[in-house]
């Protein structure tokens, strides 16, 4: 049976050490590192061992009995975080590690959240039990309060012949029959195991289990119950489908990592991406930074294979549906600031690699100023960056100073029109544009007539919708939340050609916002603060100095929690003034919520100084034809000009 295991933690919580841990007890190692000693198994990169900390998300492989584990170690760091992601969409069991001298942190709840989106079921393992401070029960507590009722302690080891006399109460406290039997004294250990692990996929049991990973206690007894509590099934009998998670590269080879959903992968299968296809030419078993090569893999293994160049991050090859959206996007973009002897389009190629390997940069090419803009998670990831960009490719640069990423949408309906028609060409295109709910995008409806306009065109106007992002007018920052429909459109039999529904579909978009009533959205986090009671006061000011707004304070017997929103410019730095004075007693929880309407609109707008007028991206006007020549109608007027029957 394949089994993918992810390990996940709050920064310094003891994560690499437990993975080091487990690989050393099944085999995979021979000896244990330590994160201090700078010789960890599975932070086999020279910057994680340099920094001490998780940046890249790698896998070991294990064997339990007949179960063969991949283990997949995750960043602890928020910075690092969109790589957690892609490694939790893989994972059959998560196991969240938490220290119990600090208790559940911040970032222990995004996991949690996380974990929870996908559906991923999960165990505790509360670590570093030895150390002075240790409060196993307090963690029990908030484990229980602040992500489910329903963690379970396991303090004596579960087995196929025994199951403590607590555990089974605990169990029929949660199931009609499993009470009876347990009132009768009917209740055996593997009825109780068989339904444990079926509460556990279920997500209604998250077994916590107690230990030291750097004493080594705790380690053997939770190896030994894990092919007992976790089970997958995957069907080998059916078209090969497997999702892209990692991509890296081996020199100037391309290495693709998945993980098969169903099915069996061979050497040299075939895969189309649009008009191409590729050949997977070799198929790899990591361990570590070790790998073997093998001829196939079956549903359920995590690996790597070579030959596909055009797959993305996120793709599920094999099959034709979209792939789903990742949670976690970055809230900031930074300037690249270059001066080295390398044309600048080359160093855009090296950040295209790396966007490749990490999809959340959204590299963006300004051509007219020749400058690269990369989106980024915190400062910290921006130090790594330059770093990897020196040691893998020689490459010297620094970078501005981070900006928000801010956005633009629509608060009324309007038709946009757009024509293009110099001499010999030809294109129209009527657009609906309507405000869509808040985070659902841009979207697109057809309702236009065949007999209007050919299927292949309308299919083109769609594609230019979404080819790339459009800017607003306020700022230039990329629209989104609008609901497109394409009304009506009009191409010539002989001089239409391929970029001029391009042409007239960015006109019509960029005509319509210019009868809107445009709106800046500014990113917002969802914070939870938790402080002693005396710091109540400070805190509710704190939120609304920053343009926030909290929910009912929530008042324990010595703490207080607040919940609610805040604007990320205003709370990105935040965590630094709430540690300071709460004396570092004070725990902040941060999660991206979306856009949503910007508190300083018109400083923002200010500031950046963005002129509509000047994009040479982008123009509001239209382009008719007369007496054998293009002239251009400026927007307030292009509506009356239209060819098509409105």
């Amino acid at each position: 049976m394949h089994k993918t295991i992810g390990v996940l933690a709050h920064v310094d919580a003891g994560k690499t050490s437990f993975s080091e841990q487990l690989l050393f007890h099944t085999n995979s190692i021979q000896a244990r590192g330590r994160v201090d000693h700078q010789d960890t198994f599975l932070d086999n990169h020279e910057l994680e061992r340099q920094r001490g900390i998780t940046i890249f998300a790698e896998q070991g492989r294990m064997t339990i009995g007949n179960d063969t584990y991949t283990l997949i170690d995750t960043p602890g760091h928020v910075d690092f975080s969109p790589e957690m992601e892609r490694a939790i969409r893989v994972m059959d069991y998560a196991i969240i590690v938490i220290s119990a001298v600090e208790g559940v942190q911040g970032h222990t709840e995004t996991v949690w959240q996380l974990l929870r989106k996908y559906h991923v079921p999960t165990f505790f393992f509360i670590n570093k039990i030895d150390r002075e401070g240790a409060d196993v029960e307090a963690v029990m507590t908030q484990l229980q309060k602040d992500c489910s009722e329903d963690v379970l302690l396991v303090d004596e080891p579960l087995r196929s012949d025994y199951v403590a006399n607590h555990i089974m109460e605990w169990l029929a406290e949660r199931d009609e029959q499993l009470l009876d039997a347990f009132l009768n004294e009917t209740l055996d250990s593997f009825n109780c195991l068989t339904h444990i692990q079926a509460m556990i996929k279920q997500e209604m049991a998250f077994l916590c289990f107690t230990g030291s990973a750097l004493k080594d206690t705790g380690i053997k007894e939770f190896i030994s119950q894990l092919p007992l509590l976790s089970e997958t099934l995957f069907n080998n009998n059916v078209t090969f489908q497997g999702e892209v998670f990692k991509i890296r590269h081996d020199g100037h080879q391309r290495l693709t990592f998945m993980k098969a959903l169903q099915g069996t992968l061979r050497v040299r299968d075939e895969f189309s991406f649009g008009d191409l296809t590729e050949k997977v030419t070799e198929i790899r078993l990591y361990n570590g930074n070790r790998y073997e090569t093998v001829q196939e893999v079956e549903a359920g293994e995590i690996f790597a294979v070579k030959g596909l160049s055009l797959a993305n991050i996120g793709d599920i090859i094999g099959s034709a549906t979209n792939p789903q959206l990742y949670e976690l996007v970055p809230t900031l973009q930074a300037k690249v600031q270059y001066a080295g002897d390398q044309h600048i389009k080359e160093v855009l190629k090296i950040f295209r690699m790396l966007e490749a390997e990490e999809p959340s940069l959204r590299v963006l090419w300004h051509e007219k100023f020749q400058e690269i803009h990369v989106h980024i998670m915190g400062v910290i990831q921006l130090e790594v960056l330059a770093e990897v960009l020196h040691k893998r490719f020689s490459l010297v640069v620094s970078f501005g100073e981070p900006q928000i990423l801010y956005m633009e949408t629509i608060a009324t309906t309007v038709t946009g029109y757009g024509h293009f028609e110099p001499l010999k060409h030809y294109a129209e295109a009527h657009l609906l544009m309507e405000p869509n709910n808040r985070g659902a995008g841009i979207t697109f409806v057809n309702a236009c007539h065949a007999d209007d306009l050919s299927v292949g065109n309308q299919r083109l106007i769609e594609k230019h919708v979404f080819e790339r992002e459009h800017h607003g007018l306020l700022t230039g920052f990329p629209v989104t939340d609008i609901r497109f429909t394409l009304l009506t459109g009009r191409a010539h039999i002989k001089h239409t050609e391929g970029g001029d529904f391009r042409e007239a579909t960015f006109r019509a978009l960029r005509q319509g916002l210019e009868q809107a009533e445009n709106i800046l959205l500014e990113p917002y986090y969802r914070f939870k603060l938790k402080a002693p009671s005396d710091f109540i006061g400070r805190m509710m000011t704190d939120i609304q100095q920053a343009s926030g707004t909290f929910d009912a304070p929530i008042l324990t017997e010595n703490d207080v929690i607040l919940t609610g929103r805040a604007p990320v410019a205003t709370f990105m730095s935040y965590s630094t003034t709430f540690a300071a004075y709460t004396n570092g007693k004070g725990v902040l929880s941060l999660q991206f919520d979306g856009y949503d309407v910007c508190h300083n609109t018109e400083e923002v707008i200010a500031q950046i100084g963005y002129d509509k007028n000047a994009d040479p991206d982008y123009t509001s006007s239209s382009i008719f034809c007369a007496k054998g020549k293009g002239y251009s109608v400026p927007w307030q007027e292009v509506e009356a000009a239209m060819h098509c029957i409105k």
